[in-house]
């Protein structure tokens, strides 16, 4: 069984007992969430491609925690001029529990 679900934009690959890590989701940790955006499912060899979406199955899942990546540097430089910036910045993030497909 697995799902390709959309969510912040981004898609991903998604079975039961997968921990995926989302972009933040309005949700408390230990609220179950749902994605209702399946864009394919598939399950036992058949698989069911949306147009633009499948209808009628969600994948629900947990979240487990909230959270903050790792800090990206961004860094501008031009040669001669003595122009230099550095920024430097931290993406928020919700980790996933995945418990059912479809």
């Amino acid at each position: 069984m697995f799902a390709i679900i959309k969510t912040g934009g981004k898609q991903y690959l998604v079975q039961p007992g997968q921990t995926i890590t989302v972009e933040t989701l309005p949700a408390a940790v230990g609220a179950a969430v749902t994605f209702e955006t399946l864009l394919v499912a598939g399950e036992n060899g058949a698989v069911e491609v949306g147009k633009p979406t499948v209808a009628g199955k969600a994948v629900k899942g947990k979240i487990i925690e909230h959270g903050r990546a790792k800090k990206v540097h961004v860094i501008k430089f031009k040669s001669k001029v003595r122009y230099r910036r550095k920024a430097g910045h931290r993406q928020d993030f919700t980790r996933v529990k995945i418990e059912t497909v479809g």
